[in-house]
């Protein structure tokens, strides 16, 4: 019987790590939407997470250790949520409308995730190591497009989405929805 309690105890100190845990790796992404890499701090993702900072850092001694966890669990989300977009999918036009939505989304002011992609791209481009990050993210992404395209197509496809997100995002016009799709339209040869 006090096994079992204890096994009670111990499943739920668990979930309550991994919850706190949870809820500061979301709470880095918050404050690097809303201050970028080079401002996050391990009081401003404490704060934002409404935790003692000494929790944000007993689960995370180094703000890049809590970078990288939080940089990849949003790249695997990510990911996962742009190929289930596509799972659904039965043919290649239809496929180009979700691509085309999805860029839509991305190049809407304000857009958190497209911020967070961003900080992630500059940290990548100067770490190796947040590099990984970034190439999973490509390589799934990629093997979603593959089952509408050929291998060529995607390899051209995938960097179109990302740079008409980020001119999008960049641009103080209105994002034009008939552009989008003539653009992913001319790569895929429809």
């Amino acid at each position: 019987m006090a096994e079992q309690s204890q096994a009670r105890e111990d499943g739920k100190s668990g979930a309550f790590k991994r919850s706190k845990r949870a809820l500061i790796i979301s709470a880095c992404l918050t404050v690097v939407a809303e201050y970028g890499v080079a401002a996050t701090t391990h009081r401003k993702i404490a704060a934002e997470a409404g935790v003692p900072l000494g929790l944000t850092t007993y689960y995370f001694a180094q703000l890049h250790d809590l970078l990288y966890e939080a940089f990849s669990q949003f790249a695997q989300d990510g990911s996962g949520a742009f190929a289930e977009s596509l799972r659904v999918c039965e043919t290649p036009d239809v496929a180009i409308s979700v691509i085309v939505t999805f860029i839509l989304a991305g190049q809407e002011e304000g857009n958190k995730a497209s911020v967070i992609t961003h900080e992630l791209y500059t940290l990548a481009s100067r770490e190796e190591r947040f590099r990984n990050i970034t190439q999973q993210w490509m390589c799934g992404n990629r093997t979603a497009l593959r089952r509408f395209f050929d291998a060529d197509t995607v390899r051209m496809l995938d960097p179109l989405i990302e740079g008409l997100i980020i001119h999008g995002l960049l641009s103080v016009n209105d994002p034009d929805p008939d552009l989008v799709e003539r653009a992913v339209r001319r790569i895929v040869g429809r």
